[in-house]
């Protein structure tokens, strides 16, 4: 098979080596969760129960009536014990665990999925609260509803996780892959599109295998081998790769015609369509230097992280710091008292030792941000002109247009946070665009 690739990128160690082989294990039932009423993009839910209410597994917990939103539901049985807010994850639902798994009736299986509608299949989605597990957490029943102007030709499904240390997917793939292709069907129905692909990098050649020997006879599907190479997973290159197409500047994915998923979103759509099943748990890696026993583990949503650092042998001396994602993209937590989410793929526990604490200096000009810059950009111009804070130069050079993959920041041999840069550089130009939009409306109507 021919691998396909991108202009740009970079190749930073896989790591992948300590839970790569790890099959998927449940975690132990945590004794309480903390389940976050906002693990979503769009507006958060307001809690439908309340403290000293008793909750079944799958019972909707958290709901809102926006229709970019997703509703979030019980992964144990049990209590509420408090509605409390965790610092960095909102308002959180804790449920004591009575250790009966008790089924909530609402939860029931489907006999017939194939005779389902359009909008049926996208209320099951929706009412099942399943959001992108890849990362971004987008209310998928929202993504899986295409403008009529806009028709969708391809689907694909994101199975490159290109991210060092995350192996969830790829466990996923070998473990799972006849509820991927069930799940991709009824999503490649929900969008009334006949070809769909599966982008997956060579570092993964065995889920390669498993999925093409699963589609034999498939037509309509298609694996595409990709060269590892981050960011692979960005949707705008994993859409150039599988198709050739380029989605514009300020664009999406839906202007060329094309709407990418996770593989685990799409076995999330199989659970919920089939089986009536809401997301409740997923599957996260654990891994890195500073825990002893690294594993791919299912885990119920709402979940704290110490519980898992403890059925993984605790900590391997010292921790420096702890990632939620991966070490390019994710985001530094200050605890491990804090809950796994929807869109929690792994957890990262890297020791002082490899911590970076080297501070930066002058920009040497090596344009090695630039080479490296999938989508173009000259990341050193956007940083020089975000200190100088030069926002109309900023906006005119695409700032918008950064998918902070942290490549720049990863080559630039001066060790100048450009990424971080560039991320702040986006928020003041999306709010003066706000501003600009909301003069010009007031002065439309005086």
């Amino acid at each position: 098979m021919k691998k396909r690739t991108f202009v740009g990128g970079i190749h930073p160690p896989g790591n992948k080596v300590a839970t790569v082989n790890k099959k998927i294990v449940a975690a132990e039932p945590p004794n309480n969760v903390f389940i976050p009423l906002i693990q979503h993009i769009g507006a958060p839910c307001h809690a439908l129960v309340g403290v000293g209410d008793t909750v079944r597994v799958g019972q909707k917990i958290g709901d809102a009536s926006a229709f970019v939103s997703a509703p979030v539901h019980a992964s144990i049985s049990g209590t509420v014990r408090s509605i409390v807010d965790i610092p960095g994850f909102g308002k959180c639902v804790e449920i004591e665990n009575d250790g009966k798994n008790t089924l909530d009736p609402s939860i029931v299986h489907n006999p017939n999925p194939d005779s389902l509608t359009l909008d049926q299949l996208r209320q099951a989605v929706r009412n099942a609260g399943i959001v992108g597990m890849g990362g971004a957490a987008f209310p998928a029943h929202v993504k899986f509803n295409p403008l009529k102007d806009k028709p969708i030709e391809f689907l694909i499904l994101n199975g490159s996780e290109c991210e060092p240390y995350l192996t969830a997917d790829h466990r996923v793939m070998l473990e799972y892959p006849d509820r991927i292709l069930a799940g991709m069907k009824y999503i490649m129905k929900m969008l009334n599109c006949s070809k769909g692909y599966i982008g997956i990098e060579d570092n993964k050649m065995d889920a390669v295998e498993v999925m093409v020997e699963l589609l034999l006879g498939t037509e309509e599907i298609q694996v595409v081998p990709l060269k590892a190479k981050y960011p692979q997973g960005s949707e705008k290159h994993l859409i150039y790769t599988c198709t050739g197409r380029v989605v514009p500047s300020g664009g999406l994915p839906m202007d060329v015609g094309v709407v990418v998923s996770n593989v685990s979103t799409a076995v999330a759509v199989a659970d919920a369509v089939e089986k009536g099943m809401p997301l409740i748990e997923r599957v996260v890696t654990v891994s890195g230097n500073g825990v002893k026993r690294p594993a791919n583990y299912r885990v119920k949503i709402g979940t704290l992280i110490s519980s898992l650092v403890e059925q993984s042998g605790g900590y391997n001396g010292r921790v420096g710091k702890i990632i939620s994602g991966g070490p390019m993209m994710g985001r530094t937590l200050y605890s491990d008292k804090v809950p796994i989410t929807k869109g929690t793929s792994g957890v990262l526990f890297l020791p002082n030792k490899e911590i970076a604490n080297e501070l930066p200096h002058s920009c040497v000009r090596c344009a090695k941000c630039v080479d490296a810059c999938p989508m173009f950009l000259e990341p050193t111009t956007l940083y020089k002109n975000s200190d100088k804070e030069k926002w109309d130069t900023v906006e005119r050079n695409n700032v918008l247009d950064c998918i902070e993959c942290g490549s720049c920041s990863y080559v630039c041999p001066a060790k100048i946070p450009l990424t971080q840069y560039i991320r702040q550089a986006k928020e003041i130009v999306r709010s003066r665009q706000k501003s600009q939009a909301a003069k010009e409306a007031a002065a439309a109507k005086g």
